[in-house]
This record gives structure tokens, C-alpha cells and sequence, in this order.
């Protein structure tokens, strides 16, 4: 992906947000698919409380998103937009993400790291795995992390 791909990942995900946002929803991820031919861009968000996200709740983000990016009209062209709930790979980007999904499988990259462990503890932005028996503490922001796998109930 070039740097305006990522760019306009970032100036859509501030967009979503500021929308979403007061209407209880976090924007956890923004991609931009088939850039270059008519793209489709997927947001990824979760509930501010922590709730599992319904239909009604994909529709009324649906709708304040896609009236923001027409005000704004961020995308030149024709493109489509998709919103989803977090799902199995679900971005995890602030220290609460980890602290509900204590126990389950993160996969990590970035800062030096790349492994697949379950997460072990969580104290203010410093996030512990058990990576085959060896703790390894990371801070918030200086890595990627995703769920690895599907917690058998809603976290």
C-alpha cells in the first residue's frame, strides 16, 4: 500500500470516528480495498459500552458515516462502503481491548516482535504475554496487536 493509501486510511478513520463516536460507537479499524479500481472501504467498530454490535447498530453507523464521507466526499469516485463488527481478528489497539480478552491469543507485530501468545496481564499501557512460557511486556502504541482466536463468549 503507498503512503495516499495510508493517508486517506487515516483521514477516514478521524472522519468515522468523529461521527460515530458521540453515538456510542469506537472506530477500531478503516481499510481501503481495490484501491485503484472502484473501492470498497470496511470499518471495522465496536459499542463505547462494551456491548455486542447488532444490525440496527451497523445500519445507524452505516448511515452517519456515509453522510459524512458524502459531505466531505473524501474518495474521488464511486466506492462502497462496509461497516462490521470486530469479528475473530479483531483489532486490538487500546490497553482495554487486551484487558477484556485476558487469556485468549493476541497476534503481535511490530517493535522488534512478531509471535502469536496469549495475553497474561494488563497495567495502565503495559501489556504482558505468555510467549511459551516467557513473559514479554509491551507498551500500547509501539505494536500491532489482533485477537488470534474467537472468545466463546461475548468480552
Amino acid at each position: 500500500m503507498n503512503n495516499n493509501a495510508t493517508d486517506n486510511s487515516t483521514n477516514l478513520h478521524a472522519l468515522a470516528d468523529r461521527v460515530l463516536r458521540p453515538l456510542g460507537f469506537e472506530v477500531l479499524d478503516v481499510q481501503v480495498q481495490n484501491p485503484g479500481r472502484r473501492p470498497v472501504v470496511v470499518i471495522r467498530m465496536d459499542r463505547l459500552d462494551e456491548q455486542p454490535i447488532s444490525v440496527e447498530d451497523l445500519e445507524a453507523a452505516s448511515r452517519a458515516v456515509g453522510a459524512e464521507y458524502d459531505r466531505v466526499d473524501p474518495i474521488a469516485g464511486e466506492y462502497r462502503l462496509e461497516l462490521e463488527s470486530p469479528g475473530a481478528k479483531r483489532p486490538l489497539t487500546r490497553a482495554r481491548h487486551y484487558e477484556r480478552m485476558i487469556g485468549l491469543k493476541a497476534r503481535v507485530r511490530g517493535d522488534g516482535h512478531a509471535f502469536t501468545a496469549p495475553i497474561k496481564a494488563v497495567e495502565g499501557e503495559q501489556v504482558t504475554f505468555d510467549r511459551e512460557g516467557e513473559d514479554v511486556t509491551l507498551t500500547v502504541g509501539t505494536f500491532q496487536g489482533n485477537l488470534a482466536e474467537f472468545p466463546d463468549r461475548h468480552r
